[in-house]
Parts: structure tokens; C-alpha cells; sequence
């Protein structure tokens, strides 16, 4: 089960189709303050977070997850290419950083990975 947090809801519902094809139920949220709640409320494997939401960052989210959630593994799916957000998501929290328009196939196989190790 894994929550994708994007602000975007078409990429929301690309991501989940194809991560369904692989046994992953994917749960969709828009901004941070969703994203947070239903973090809190939902067990899940893996979360997948994009770096800028409507209302606050994905490191924002990343780091308020780790509050109450230090080991399910956190992927940001991201358009910001600066190496400083990599170090950031990473010094956050995060596991993997991946740049949109990364195939989705990475990041079946990235968070596959994660969630088995």
C-alpha cells in the first residue's frame, strides 16, 4: 500500500494505474495537510512524494512523517533537479530521489526494493 502525495491529480491517477499492474494499492492525496492526515491515519509501505505541493513542500511532509514514522521507506518523485534538493530530501528522511519524467518503471522497481529490504 503506498500513499502518493502530488499536487497534480492526473499524474496521481497515471502512477496509480500503473503501480496497480504491479499489486500496489496506490492512496492519492493533493496536498500536504491530506497527505499528512491520511499518513497518520493508513498503514502503508512506502509513501511517494512530490517536491512542491499547494499548500508546503514534500520535504515539509517528508519531515513531519518522520515524526511519527522513522521506517517506512520515502521516495520523492520530483521536477527539481538541484543536487541541494537531493541532499535535503535525503538529510529529511528520504530513501530515493527520482526526477520527473523518471519512467514509471523505475520507480515500480525502486520502490519494490525498498519495501522488500
Amino acid at each position: 500500500r503506498i500513499l502518493y502525495v502530488e499536487e497534480h491529480a492526473e499524474s496521481c491517477e497515471l502512477l496509480a494505474l500503473w503501480l496497480k499492474n504491479y499489486g500496489y494499492e496506490v492512496v492519492s492525496a493533493n496536498t500536504m495537510s491530506d497527505g499528512l492526515g491520511l499518513a497518520k491515519s493508513g498503514a502503508f509501505d512506502a509513501y511517494v512524494l512530490s517536491g512542491k505541493l499547494i499548500d508546503g513542500t514534500g520535504l515539509d511532509l517528508c519531515r513531519q512523517i518522520r515524526l511519527f514514522d522513522r521506517t517506512t521507506p520515502i521516495v520523492f518523485y520530483s521536477a527539481v533537479t538541484r543536487d541541494t534538493d537531493l541532499v535535503a530530501a535525503v538529510t529529511a528522511g528520504a530513501q530515493a530521489y527520482l526526477i520527473k519524467p523518471n519512467d514509471f518503471e523505475q520507480i515500480e522497481l525502486t520502490i519494490k526494493h525498498l519495501v522488500n529490504n
